[in-house]
């Protein structure tokens, strides 16, 4: 089994773990591929597999009007990404044999000779076209128009794979809305696994800090987002622990700025317990921290990246469902954010036992019947 999670932000990564783990739980042999920015988080958290280095093109989202749109104007290079994916994994079975390929948003790893997984939470990929109150009525029209254009490019990528699996639960709770559930179904096999997460609930734990923060994705958004929590006049008020997203940062142990106790990067395990441990969390809205904090049942303060429509729309979608708080980053205030939270009724969902386990027992069944097949022949 061969799993690469995308590297743009950590978040592909994180939850690609709980995927290897269950692989290896039932006996697969797994090989990992990841770019720079995610190798050294995965192999400390498998020091034991081999991780390859896939070639990649780090997504870096641009300031002011080209932020909306960055994404969009890079397709060109995307599509030239895809081709070196393609390539790469090409190249790879010229010298070795790899059964399964699970591709974690990287829509270049598909192949005629394996089986070939893909794994979204973004069947619908919005344009943010047409967002906001005050928009056109004919600014909303071709909105809808250019997401189901969007949607229909998407399920033409995917269809090369054997098949998708999203990262939601297929039924009335859903926590990618319409990212994971579009309007339009898919031409393709789609199996839901439920939430995939790294971290383990366990009993309540006594708070140790006021203020967890955890800031991850792209950059510059990542640093700035830094910059803005740094900057916020009240934070001496709170003992208050910030994470930066850094695992391949030279330097790993605390270091204390501005008043705060700052870390690159932490492994699962002491994260898990700090997020538990937090009475306030900060983070941006990305799906997969939104699944930890939903394992972990920690409501949080979610900031969404400027532009980047996904965690725009995650934001709204957890203010609405009153499952957590999302406040912009645009004048962004430490007291207010938190007086907000305090204020905010929470209604939060059991969740669903995850699918994974099962879908991958099946997976392993069907390869191993189809090795067998041939083994006969």
């Amino acid at each position: 089994m061969l799993v690469a999670p995308l590297d743009w932000g950590l978040g592909h990564a994180t939850r690609c773990i709980p995927v290897i783990r269950e692989l290896i739980h039932q006996g697969a042999e797994v090989t990992i591929a990841a770019g720079s920015g995610n190798k050294a988080l995965l192999k400390s958290e498998f020091p034991m597999l081999e991780v390859l280095e896939i070639p990649g093109d780090p997504i870096h989202y641009k300031r002011g009007f080209w932020l909306k749109w960055g994404v969009l104007l890079r397709i060109p290079v995307l599509l030239k990404q895809i081709q070196k994916e393609k390539e790469w994994l090409n190249e790879l079975l010229k010298h070795r044999h790899i059964d399964v390929v699970i591709s974690d948003n990287r829509y270049g790893l598909f192949h005629e000779k394996c089986f070939c997984v893909f794994i979204t939470h973004q069947l619908q990929i919005l344009s943010g076209w047409g967002d906001g109150s005050s928009v056109r009525r004919w600014a909303l029209v071709v909105g809808r128009w250019i997401d189901r254009q969007i949607l229909k490019w998407n399920y033409k990528f995917i269809s090369k794979f054997s098949e998708c699996w999203v990262p939601d639960f297929d039924g009335n709770l859903s926590v990618g809305g319409l990212l994971s559930h579009p309007s339009l179904s898919a031409p393709f096999s789609v199996k839901y696994l439920g939430i995939l997460s790294r971290f383990h609930s366990s009993e309540i734990l006594p708070e140790k800090n006021s203020i967890l923060v955890l800031i991850s994705g792209p950059e510059p958004q990542r640093t700035e987002f830094e910059k803005v929590i740094i900057g916020q006049p009240g934070l001496i008020d709170y003992q208050v622990v910030v994470v930066r997203g850094l695992p391949d940062a030279v330097a790993s142990s605390a270091f204390k700025k501005a008043g705060a106790e700052f870390f690159n990067h932490l492994p699962s395990k002491e994260l898990n317990e700090l997020i538990i441990r937090s009475e306030y969390i900060i983070a941006r809205s990305g799906y997969s921290t939104i699944m930890d904090l939903f394992v972990l049942r920690k409501q949080a303060i979610l900031v969404p990246t400027p532009g980047q429509t996904e965690q725009e729309y995650l934001g709204d979608y957890m203010n609405k469902s009153k499952w957590m708080y999302s406040v912009s980053q645009k004048n962004f205030n430490l007291q207010n954010a938190i007086a907000g939270f305090r204020e905010s009724p929470w209604n939060r969902p059991d969740m669903p036992k995850s699918n994974l386990q099962p879908v991958i027992h099946e997976l392993i069944k069907s390869i191993r019947k189809i090795s067998a097949d041939i083994a006969e022949r």
